[in-house]
């Protein structure tokens, strides 16, 4: 049998529910788990300390032991402070910890996001033990870790849905994930170091034995390396990043990079990754705009570079970035635009660092949509989730009545409602109902509010023109064959047209923009033939762009010096100034590639430098062909080596932005993480220093992130970064409603979501309450129609929030929620007709919901006296009505409720509405049971179960299931079991094809309850409670799920063969399992006891010892004394009620559990004991022993007055001295026993107890004292008992022993001849019997 991870020191088996009856496996499973709960706090204290030691003494990677599972330690925690919250929470945290199962399907799939394996789980430490199978997968966790997705992962696996929406009162309430940072940096080390060489910084200045130059390597502080662990006992090799130097040292001062800078470092090839020489940052300014002044007097080397006079002002174009050997800048007397080299340049007044990475409204877009477009797809998704029927469909009560004291209090506190708001409420409500000429109808408003209709149509991009490729031809001039193109391809500014062109590779380019040549060699010689036309005409600029068309042609076909040619011929080609800069960064990130393929580094360094500086400068300069991403890497790299933030988050979004537009989303994605990172800081830095960043807030990087993700299969992270978008403090209401479309989309890939189609999950309370908050804040001039999407979404969003509040029981929240939406109504356009009286009657009916009948009746009589219809009665005005017989219904007044309910039937009957009609029969029924008018209320039931039956739908709703649960019960109760059995099994069978789960459970727990005491059968009663398991398990409700077990476990007991006791077991270890992770110590504890005692009926004894000292133990630690004696009873009643080793019962009652009860002082339970006691020493024989026991129960059964026990107790001691042979003590007792039976007798029992105990003492005095007359005294009594009982063979027997008395000693031959023919009599009246039925049926007619 396979296992998996163990989890809490112990292994667990990968369905505990499911798993076949395997006992050897099982019980050890189980007694391993219990015995562990014990030591695993100090055994995991000590495993962590000895951990945490050796991380601290660790010195040499490369000799010290590395921790082999990271600890996660979890922490509830609540307020903007993120303060550990009351012991009592953290409980319910470590509770859900016990429950958490490494093994199921949610959790590898959520640990396999979070690449990690769990190796164990400590409850009781709120801890989960972590191990990482290669670098790549801790490196993934340390991000999702620092992006704090983590906390937010935990949060929604161990807390169910109704936990979060119950818990909006707490202030930012949620767990709080934590790893020891110097574990988590020696495993990283550790495997980092198992894969091979790794990037890292020198801690301090030091000197390596160099092997690739003649003197020694030296590296400064900070300098960065690729570092390679010693092998069979050579030393460090180090690889200098600078100039490609290599040494080696024994013991090297190294801090490693952080992952992403191991995972970045070593995904660039060797070009990529060294040379350029040491990168400096003498520049004052680390990430600056504004203007510079030039320091000297310098001339422009080509086209592309700036010429400037010693003084000259500079404005920065897009960012210069200290680092950097070149920026773009514009000359402000000329004008001129090209390339600067930073260190020609000095800062002016008006330069300063710049926060914002993102050069336009475009790039600042890439990561979102417009909010408008939100708005609206927002408005028409939440509009299909919203409480769409409640303008028309009636509801069933299906509030059940709270109890006195606390109607009472509801009451009470709603009388000291301010009257001014009552005022504000109706007001309100007036203007909602008033009719407006400039409200728009229902439908007309959804139009608007369709993204559809609304959109307008995206514009194209734009599309190059197509040029068809000719041969040339005698006579016909070169200018007729190539103008086309030469016009397109001259004029300096840049096109948009252009950037197609510019990102195009060779096939595309020989497929999409020529057509009519034979093979490539044709283009490629059109294209020089166009080249040299340009030429010959000084079309510079056309012939710049033919000759960047040839490079790529050539590129494509892999010959590279070729295409270098013609590209740097591209640069070359005289011009004033290079207009042109995308051309320019297309020019060198060609270049550079080319230069990268043939190894030569200088040229890809300098190309890549000018290449780095076009990225910082202007938005849509680097296309997203491969040879550009590949090039853009150095970007990236040399803001890591000189450790420049916002150049390293600049290069991260170009890099993400290059790879999205090439639909490479995996590779996108680590850039995308690392951009959050560094925005995420730089906010924060910026927050601290009271001001604000000037770039996209994080929340945008973060929904980005989430779109990712979904599309990569990763919708556990997916729903995380959508969770922290809408969280962000910078958060838009555009960023809360991407967020909540994100976790909607997601809702059916993640389990701990739920809801279904239709449904909202509880986590869309977040995004709701958020969305309607910043949805009432500042607006733009939006114009009256911007105001009327506000308000469309405002208003969905109400509702939508409102409805998933009472769905979970929140009906207070909920009814706050439309309370503000009603008040805001003065601030707000007009409602539509129907939408304001929808929207009144949903209060109302929350009110009703929450006990707020006055405040419901308010907004109904509102709705009733709104201006009527000119129709006379409307549907709608039914629906007030059934809905005011239900607030009535709950204030008492059963009549006017009546009256209500009535008219609303009325009105369904003259509009022939007959699921309505339905409804308000059955609310009619209701009320009637209220009232205890049962014959009116079932008639009034089976009326609406008619309408529902005949109504033309595609399934059963929710009122027709109730309608036969409320049914069943009445019929249970008026004793017609048949027909409540018939109504019970209808509605379950209906409840199961509407998916309706809770009425599904309702119905099995009736059936369950009438199949186990109404009308017992025992049979369907398991099959019943067998059903619930499952239904229990789907709820989440475990303890309930372990009682069920429980139950069937007795159930099956009772059966009374080997089988069934097999399957009891089974059902007492499941439930043994589930108490044991709730921590319900009780309940473990009989579990134990149940299981042993099982065992015993087995005759499997070597288990029995072994199951109840476990019980013992579990019962110890609760440190309730009452219940350890109740449990130390019930262990010895197993072995009292057996029929074997009923010896070890005396130890339990005896040795342990009296003196508990002598310790307590509970006389009742060393009463129960004695008896116990002295009944089981009996059967064993031991008279002596009972003495003791038995007279102390007479002495308790005296103190307590308890009647019947002294009597049991007198009885006893006189057996127990009856066979010690103490007979005049046992002829004492018994008289006191039988001085305590009541008088009159009533009872045939009482009777044959008098003839019993006389025939004993008659056989005492006579046999053993030797006493005739006394005897025959006792005899007499006996014989009149016997007489009055008609036991006639009881009379046989004594008139026998009369007749001898009075025979042989008394000598009365009178008296002995009467009861010698007395019991002749009796003795041929019953051989009669024997033989004639007929006599013995007459015999039995006369008693």
């Amino acid at each position: 049998m396979s296992t998996t991870k163990p989890r809490n020191g112990v292994g667990v088996h990968p369905d505990r529910r499911n798993m076949p009856v395997d006992d050897h496996q099982r019980h050890t499973d189980l007694l391993m788990r219990r015995g562990t709960l014990a030591t695993q706090r100090k055994t995991l204290d000590r495993g962590l300390c000895r951990d945490t030691g050796s991380m601290l003494r660790s010195s040499s990677l490369a000799e010290d032991s590395l921790p082999t599972a990271l600890p996660m330690l979890l922490t509830m925690v609540e307020g903007p402070g993120r303060l550990p919250v009351d012991e009592d929470t953290q409980e319910v945290l470590r509770g859900k910890l016990r429950l958490l199962q490494p093994d199921s399907p949610e959790v590898i799939a959520l640990f396999t996001e979070l690449s990690s394996h769990i190796h164990s789980i400590s409850s009781e430490e709120n801890t989960i033990l972590l191990t990482f199978k290669t670098f790549e997968e801790i490196w993934k966790f340390t991000t999702y870790y620092s992006l704090g997705f983590l906390d937010q992962c935990m949060e929604s696996l161990l807390f169910d849905q109704k936990f979060w929406i119950q818990s909006l009162d707490r202030d930012d309430l949620g767990i709080e994930v934590s790893v020891p940072e110097d574990s988590l940096h020696l495993m990283v080390k550790g495997l980092l170091m198992q894969e091979g060489s790794f990037f890292a910084s020198c801690s301090s200045n030091q000197i390596f034995d160099s092997s690739t130059c003649g003197g020694d390597l030296y590296l400064e502080q900070g300098d960065v390396a690729q570092f390679e662990p010693p092998i069979l006992g050579s030393g460090w090799s180090v690889l200098s990043l600078n100039d490609g130097a290599r040494g080696t040292t024994q013991k090297p001062a190294l801090e490693p990079l952080i992952p992403f800078y191991q995972w970045f470092l070593k995904s660039c090839p060797e070009n990529v990754l060294v040379g350029g020489g040491k990168p400096v940052s003498n520049f004052p300014l680390r990430f600056a705009r504004g203007t510079c002044r030039a320091l000297a007097e310098h001339h422009g080397q080509g086209p592309d570079e700036l010429s400037l006079a010693a003084g000259e002002r500079v404005a920065v174009v897009g960012r210069l970035v200290s680092g950097l050997e070149w920026f773009l800048g514009r000359a402000e007397a000329t004008g001129a635009l090209g390339l600067v080299q930073t260190a020609l340049v000095e800062p002016a007044e008006d330069l300063c660092e710049s926060t914002d990475i993102y050069l336009d409204a475009e790039e600042r877009s890439f990561f979102c949509f417009k909010e408008e477009s939100i708005i609206q797809e927002t408005t028409a998704l939440l509009k299909k989730n919203s409480q769409s029927d409640i303008g028309y469909v009636y509801k069933l009560d299906l509030i059940p009545q709270q109890d006195g004291v606390k109607l009472a209090k509801q009451r009470s506190s709603l009388e000291h409602v301010d009257a001014d708001a009552r005022l504000e409420l109706k007001a309100n409500m007036e203007r909602i109902l008033a009719p407006s000429p400039h409200r728009g109808t229902q439908s007309e408003t959804e139009s608007a509010a369709d993204p559809v209709l609304r959109a307008p149509p995206p514009s194209p991009p734009p599309e190059a023109p197509c040029f068809t490729v000719h041969a040339p031809v005698e006579g016909t001039p070169d200018g007729e064959l190539f103008a086309p193109l030469l016009s397109f391809l001259e004029g300096a500014p840049y096109r948009r047209e252009f950037a197609v062109l510019y990102g195009a590779t060779a096939d595309l380019l020989s497929s999409s923009f020529f057509a009519g040549h034979a093979d490539e060699d044709a283009l490629v010689a059109f294209l020089s033939v166009a080249r040299e036309t340009a030429r010959k005409r000084r079309l510079h600029w056309a012939q710049s762009r033919a000759c960047f068309l040839l490079g790529l042609q050539c590129a494509g076909r892999s010959k590279f010096s070729q295409a270098r040619v013609y590209l740097e011929e591209a640069l070359a080609v005289p011009k004033e100034a290079f207009a042109d800069v995308r051309l320019l960064a297309a020019l060198y990130a060609n270049l550079a590639h080319i230069h990268l393929l043939q190894k030569n580094a200088e040229k890809y360094v300098a190309a890549a430098e000018r290449l780095t500086a076009a990225a910082m400068a202007l938005p849509e300069c680097v296309a997203s062909a491969k040879d550009h991403v590949a090039a853009l890497r150095y970007a990236l790299r040399k803001a890591v080596l000189t450790r420049n933030k916002m150049a390293e988050a600049r290069a991260c979004f170009v890099l993400a932005k290059c790879h999205r537009l090439r639909g490479e989303d995996e590779a996108a994605l680590p850039y995308v993480e690392r951009l959050l990172e560094l925005s995420a800081a730089a906010a924060a830095a910026a927050a601290e220093e009271g001001g604000g960043s000037d770039g996209v807030p994080p929340s945008r990087v973060c929904l980005g992130l989430g779109r990712i993700y979904g599309a990569l299969g990763r919708p556990h992270l997916s729903v995380c970064a959508a969770r922290r978008a809408a969280s962000e403090p910078a958060a838009t209401l555009g960023d809360c409603l991407g967020a909540l479309a994100l976790v909607l989309e997601r809702r059916d890939e993640v389990s701990w979501l739920g809801g279904g189609e239709g449904a909202l999950p509880c986590h869309a309370v977040t995004y709701l309450r958020r969305a309607l908050v910043l949805g009432e804040g500042p607006r733009g001039d939006g114009g009256e129609e911007g105001e009327g999407e506000r308000h469309a979404l405002s208003h969905a969003l109400t509702l939508c929030l409102s409805g998933l509040l009472q769905r979970h029981g929140m009906d207070g929240h909920a009814v706050r929620v439309v309370r503000a939406f009603v008040d805001r109504r003065r601030r707000t356009p007009g409602l539509a007709a129907g939408e304001g009286r929808s929207t009144l009657v949903w209060l109302a009916w929350l009110c009703i919901r929450d006990g707020q009948e006055e405040a419901a009746l308010d907004v109904l009589d509102a709705i009733m006296q709104s201006p009527p219809s000119e129709h006379g009665a409307t549907p709608q005005d039914g629906l007030v009505l059934n809905m005011r017989g239900i607030a009535l219904r709950r204030q008492g007044h059963l009549r006017m409720a009546a009256e209500s309910y009535r008219a609303a039937d009325d009105i369904c009957e003259e509009f022939d509405d007959m699921s309505n009609w339905a409804v308000c029969q059955a609310n009619f029924g209701l009320l009637c049971l209220k009232a205890g008018a049962k014959t009116l209320a079932e008639r009034h039931l089976t009326r609406a179960l008619e309408l529902f039956s005949g109504l033309e739908q595609e399934g059963p709703g929710l009122q027709l299931v109730y309608v036969l649960l409320e049914l069943g019960r009445h019929y249970l109760e008026q004793g017609r079991l048949r027909y409540g059995q018939g109504c019970l099994e209808w509605a379950l069978l209906l409840a199961i094809k509407a998916g309706l789960a809770d009425c599904h459970l309702t119905a099995t727990q009736q059936l369950c309850r009438l199949y186990g005491e109404v009308r017992p059968d025992q049979a369907r009663c398991i099959v019943y409670n067998e059903h619930q398991l499952p239904l229990l398990a789907a709820r989440g409700d475990r303890s309930r799920e372990g009682d069920v077990l429980q139950a069937i476990s007795e159930q099956y007991l009772t059966l009374g063969t080997a089988k069934a006791y097999r399957v009891a077991l089974d059902c007492t270890k499941r439930s043994l399992g589930i108490f044991i992770d709730l921590g319900q110590r009780e309940q473990e504890a009989y579990a134990w006891l149940q299981a042993g005692k099982i065992y015993h009926m087995l005759g499997q004894k070597e288990l029995v010892d072994l199951y109840i000292q476990v019980a013992q133990d579990v019962g110890l630690i609760t440190g309730d004394t009452g219940f350890v004696l109740a449990l130390l009873e019930a262990a010895g009643d197993v072995f009292h009620n057996s029929s074997q080793d009923r010896d070890k019962a005396v130890c339990f009652y005896r040795d342990r559990a009296l003196p508990i009860a002598l310790k307590t002082g509970s006389e009742a339970s060393r009463l129960r004991l004695c008896h116990k006691l002295v009944d089981l020493l009996l059967s064993l024989r031991r008279h002596d022993d009972a003495v003791e026991f038995a007279q102390t129960a007479l002495d308790i059964s005296i103190t307590l007055e308890e009647r019947l026990s002294e009597r049991v107790a007198y009885h006893r001691l006189a057996t127990i001295y009856q066979h010690l042979g103490q007979w005049e003590l046992a002829e004492h007792h018994y008289l006191k026993a039988l001085a305590l039976c009541p008088a009159p007798l009533q009872f045939d029992e009482e009777t044959l107890y008098y003839a019993r105990v006389y025939q004993t003492l008659g056989d005492i005095i006579f046999y053993d004292l030797k006493d005739p007359h006394d005897a025959a005294g006792y005899y007499h009594l006996a014989l009149a008992a016997a007489m009055d009982l008609g036991n006639k063979r009881a009379q046989l027997r004594l008139c026998t022993r009369l007749a001898t008395i009075y025979h042989n000693y008394l000598v009365d031959r009178q008296l002995s001849l009467c009861f010698y023919q007395r019991a002749r009599a009796f003795a041929t009246e019953l051989n009669v019997r024997r033989v004639d039925p007929s006599a013995s049926q007459r015999q039995i007619s006369r008693r």
